[in-house]
Parts: C-alpha cells; sequence; structure tokens
C-alpha cells in the first residue's frame, strides 16, 4: 500500500554534490591524467556530470610521487588558464592526498602541507599493511590544526573484519571519504558491501570520484542508479564545503 511512497528516485548527473575533491586530473604529477589534453578531456566530463567545484588531489607519496605546493600549485595555473580558454566552467582549486608515511608524519610537523577548505588534509593508507601510527596521525594533524579525511575506508581490506575500527576513527573527529565507483563495486564485492554499510551507519561524511582517468568516469552514470548513492547523499556534507572555500 505505502510503495507508491518508497520509490526510488533516480538521478542523471551529480548536481546534488556539486563539489569533488579527490581526483587525479591534474596533468603530469602522478598515476592520473598524463598531459593537459586528457586533464581537459576529463574536466569536459565531470562539467557534464554537474559538478561546479572540483579540487584536485595528486598522490603525495615518500620518494615515489615527490608532489610539493609549489608544484601541484603550478600545474593548477597551467590547467585553470587551459580550462578557461576551453570555456570550461568549473571552479577548480588543489590540495593532495597524502600517504600515511615518515615524510607525512614529517610534513605534518612542519606544515609543509597544502590543504583545503581552511584546513582540511586528505591521506591515505596502505591497502596491504595497516598502519600502527593511524590513531596518533589524526591526532597530530588535528594538533597541528588540520581537519584530516580518510580516503576510501572501504578499501583497506584489513579493517572489513572490524567495522568497529570505522567507528572508532569517525570518533575521533576524522572524516571518511567513501568512493563514489565503490558504490557499484567497481572495486570488488567485499568493498561495496563495507560501503554500504558504512552509508548506513551514517559514517561516510563524504563521497568523491577518485578519478585517475576516463574510463572511471565512464562508469560514474552507472552510480546514478544505485539506490546506495541516494541513501548517500541525503547525509553527505558536500555543500558544506562550499562555504568553506
Amino acid at each position: 500500500m505505502f510503495n507508491f511512497f518508497k520509490k526510488k528516485i533516480k538521478h542523471t548527473n551529480f548536481e546534488s554534490l556539486k563539489i569533488d575533491f579527490h581526483s587525479h586530473i591534474l596533468p603530469g604529477l602522478d598515476d592520473g591524467s598524463d598531459d593537459l589534453e586528457e586533464s581537459i578531456e576529463l574536466l569536459r566530463k565531470m562539467e557534464g556530470f554537474g559538478y561546479t567545484h572540483l579540487i584536485m588531489s595528486p598522490h603525495v607519496m615518500g620518494d615515489f610521487y615527490k608532489n610539493t605546493p609549489e608544484l601541484i600549485l603550478e600545474r593548477l595555473q597551467l590547467l585553470q588558464e587551459a580550462a578557461k580558454s576551453n570555456n570550461i566552467q568549473i571552479t577548480l582549486q588543489a590540495t593532495a592526498e597524502y600517504y600515511l608515511d615518515e615524510w607525512f608524519e614529517e610534513k605534518i610537523k612542519t606544515k609543509q602541507l597544502l590543504p583545503f577548505a581552511k584546513n582540511k588534509i586528505l591521506f591515505e593508507i596502505s591497502y596491504v599493511n595497516e598502519p600502527r601510527n593511524l590513531f596518533e596521525t589524526i591526532f597530530d594533524l588535528q594538533i597541528a590544526g588540520y581537519q584530516p579525511i580518510l580516503a576510501h575506508p572501504e578499501r583497506y581490506s584489513f579493517f572489513h573484519s572490524r567495522f568497529d575500527i570505522y567507528e572508532k576513527i569517525a570518533q575521533t573527529g576524522c572524516r571518511l571519504q567513501v568512493n563514489l565507483l565503490s558504490l557499484i563495486g567497481y572495486y570488488g564485492p567485499s568493498e561495496k558491501h563495507i560501503a554500504e554499510k558504512l552509508i548506513n551507519n551514517k559514517l561516510a561524511y563524504y563521497l568523491s570520484s577518485d578519478a585517475h582517468k576516463l574510463k572511471h568516469l565512464e562508469l560514474l552514470p552507472n552510480v546514478f542508479e544505485s539506490e546506495l548513492y541516494h541513501d548517500a547523499i541525503k547525509q553527505s556534507h558536500h555543500l558544506e564545503l562550499l562555504s568553506e572555500l
């Protein structure tokens, strides 16, 4: 009798999010976009999805991706100029996705970080080994005046059998950012299950694309049809980010 009122609302784009702060669209900095031409192609796709603000986040990882704030901002300016020349209207900014390693610890101490939305820092951890100093690092970031955000927590398989760890992380004040493609099982069924559980437990504070290549963006329309996406945007805090830019 009441099923009519529970009819799923379908979405045609990501206008309800407007902002994406996890992607690898800046050219030639990591395993994302290779060059300016590819970056422009990715920007056009994101604009077509209804995004109005992109805060791109190239990897910063030890001796592998030695991206500095200066280099990232240099590439940002290059892409901003190219976007303007190509009549792309999205507001472009940049941050970084920091890998939790000894170099990250040193950057926190010396404040050699590139935050976004005033004081937010996006970081990731190893997919293979659980870091011993996760909570210490979160605390260090907070003491230094930063708001930590853990990237794609659903992808850390060593947490999957201990869901309470996600609750403990959230209780510290660290925000959890779920990847949009996890909602359709792109990274695997277990990752999708954890993403769903995070959403159902209101722990998915943010959603982002984590787009590296065009193949990722071509899959995003499938997310529109996901009931998980409809549930997740009800609890997302993306509009708060827009007010902080």
